[in-house]
């Protein structure tokens, strides 16, 4: 009776013991929030062991209401659903049975149409922060971040570069005459670096989405170079990732619930696959011509947007709808704190449309003005006009504003080996990519490159620069968003035979110990110089050019080996002419008649001197002329 009563006391002891412990809350996603946003819901991401037990959760915070509390299949989280639609300001204190905990609500720093995104008169300069400058005082061994080590020496590696190396360089861009900066992923990728092909340098496996990797600097750091950069008239594109995570963000481990992520039970398990570290998984097809194939079946929908993308990059499940709110708000969140002028999605198709489009939407409320390229890798204008907003080829609005022209990318690639002939080879290519515009829902909103970092460069192991002015005058000429990949214009070269890394090398003069310093006239070398110049002088004059902007657009059929192409707009004309052969060759004027008009003279952009059409047009060998009149 004695030890009943014993046991019966020490269970009571125990009990009360538990009720009367404090609640430990490890961390709060997003880490605070803005009010005055035209949607005022805001869901709580809260971490902490057995946070799930939690009883209740209460705030006396005017003008906040706890819409619902989420407990999910893991005891180790909570999602709390508030509504911010009377709230000002401050500090608020939220209860989690007895324990509180002060949340920060923020006012905003303009109104969200007052954010401007990204357009036709920007031209994107794409640069990967690990390989462009190192900042003063960089700190090569960040205590707390899994084994890594910076080695210049390995293309596989990290190599060093950081924000303030791209800070310091902005007055670089100004000279150059681009206008915005499109830096690859700055989120924390916290996965260890190795020789083997599992390195995060370049930024594409994050493991904290609020948080700016540590190698590269701070949140803080961020936000200054967006604000510095702004100053001097740049804008920043972030680039984000919603169709996987990497393998060291907390969700691997303990997933808050069983459909998270993608692992697939639909498989057949002789398909299988695991990663090095042990987990089963199917590897996407990377096929993307499922996903808007209206034939296609569901095992091949499935491989393509359940699969992952690497072994090391877990697939995130966009169809839950609690992980797609918390990614939702995790772009507001930047967009808000440090003023991004736009987003760059990594794998776009890959992730579930649905859920997307659904990110899209509420971006489009929130700032109707900003902008989002989405990666859209196949090569058919078909297939990437029908994920553009508002696309009449789909069934269902993607409300994505940009996609990106790969078939631009693929026709450059294969014409600039090739004569133009009186059909399809060389400049051929571009005129038949070009004449399908018309499935777009607005050209104006499609992006154009020549290369970026998953490519070959444009060069690839050599310095043709007479192909690469004629890609280049094509790119900022034509009705297209264009950008470039930094390095082009000081023509750095690479292939990705042997590995990525050879694309990816570091801008000359960017780190400590280069010996030369192409930020500089003094640097580079007299190619070099050559290049830098004429790429800038194109890009200053098209700066505020609305032929350009706004123009309409008039391409002629390839014809003596010469592709023309007209923008014209309220009386001024500008004619992009590309000798696509390796001959010389004269473009008869009388044949272009529509656009030139009574026009005897016009002015090439690059050297300002007079070019006469008042008679035939001598091209040397696969010469590049714009002129305007």
């Amino acid at each position: 009776m004695r030890r009943k009563f014993f046991l019966t006391a020490i269970l009571v002891l125990n009990v009360l013991a538990m009720s009367a412990a404090k609640t430990v809350i490890d961390r709060i996603d997003p880490t605070n929030w803005f009010v005055g946003l035209k949607d005022p819901s805001l869901q709580l991401m809260v971490y902490g062991k057995n946070i799930k037990n939690v009883k209740s959760v209460t705030t006396d915070y005017p003008g906040v209401v706890v819409d619902s509390v989420v407990r999910l299949d893991s005891p180790n989280y909570l999602l709390v659903y508030l509504n911010l639609s009377n709230a000002q300001p401050g500090n608020m204190t939220l209860k989690f049975d007895k324990t509180k905990v002060s949340y920060q609500l923020s006012s905003r720093e303009m109104k969200g149409e007052e954010r401007m995104g990204f357009t036709n008169a920007d031209v994107l300069y794409m640069l990967m922060p690990d390989r462009f400058a190192q900042g003063k005082g960089h700190n090569p061994k960040v205590k707390g971040m899994r084994p890594y080590r910076e080695d210049r020496s390995q293309p596989s590696l990290r190599h060093g570069g950081d924000l303030n190396g791209i800070r310091e360089h902005l007055d670089y861009f100004k000279e150059l005459g681009v206008t915005a900066l499109w830096l690859t992923p700055v989120l924390e990728n916290n996965s260890p670096d190795s020789d083997n092909g599992f390195s995060t340098y370049h930024g594409y496996a994050t493991t904290d989405y609020y948080r700016v990797d540590p190698r590269f600097g701070t949140n803080d750091d961020y936000r200054q170079l967006c604000n510095e950069a702004h100053q001097k008239g740049l804008k920043v594109v972030m680039d984000m990732i919603f169709n996987h995570s990497g393998f060291e963000h907390p969700w691997t481990s303990d997933m808050p619930t069983h459909d998270w992520l993608n692992l697939p039970q639909w498989l057949n398990e002789s398909k299988g696959t695991s990663n090095p570290q042990g987990t089963s998984f199917q590897q996407t097809s990377y096929k993307l011509t499922p996903v808007k194939d209206p034939y296609a079946s569901q095992v091949d929908l499935r491989e393509t947007t359940e699969g992952w993308f690497v072994p090391t990059m877990p697939d995130l499940n966009q169809r839950n709808p609690h992980l797609m709110t918390y990614l939702i708000q995790n772009s507001i969140w930047w967009i808000e704190t440090v003023g991004i002028d736009g987003i760059r999605m990594d794998t776009y198709p890959y992730a579930d449309a649905r859920g997307m489009a659904q990110w899209m939407k509420r971006l489009d409320l929130e700032y109707p003005n900003f902008n989002t390229v989405g990666e859209t890798w196949v090569t058919e204008p078909a297939y990437t006009a029908a994920w553009q907003k508002d696309s009449k080829l789909a069934e269902e609005n993607s409300y994505l504003k940009t996609v990106m022209d790969f078939a631009f990318f693929d026709r450059l690639s294969q014409a600039k080996h090739e004569e133009t002939d009186p059909w399809w080879q060389g400049m051929n290519r571009l005129y038949n990519s070009f004449c399908y515009d018309y499935l777009y829902a607005d050209p104006n909103h499609v992006m154009a490159f020549i290369d970026n970092h998953d490519t070959d460069r444009f060069l690839g192991n050599g310095r043709d620069t007479l192909a690469l002015k004629q890609a280049l005058a094509l790119l900022l000429t034509v009705r297209r968003i264009p950008q470039l990949y930094y390095g082009t214009e000081i023509l750095m070269n690479g292939t990705k035979e042997v590995t990525d890394g050879n694309v990816r090398k570091d801008f000359p003069g960017g780190f400590p110990g280069d010996q030369r310093n192409c930020f500089t006239a003094e640097g580079r070398t007299k190619a070099e110089q050559q290049m830098f110049e004429w790429l800038s002088r194109l890009l200053h004059w098209r700066q505020g050019n609305k032929v350009i902007t706004e123009g309409s657009m008039t391409q002629f059929i390839p014809y003596n080996g010469i592709y023309v192409i007209a923008r014209q707009h309220e009386g001024r004309t500008v004619l992009t002419i590309i000798n696509g052969t390796s001959q010389q060759a004269v473009m008869p004027v009388k044949r272009y008649a529509e656009v030139i008009g009574q026009t005897t003279r016009a002015t090439d952009v690059i050297s300002r001197r007079t070019v006469r059409l008042d008679h035939d047009v001598k091209l040397r060998p696969r010469q590049t002329l714009i002129v305007e009149f």
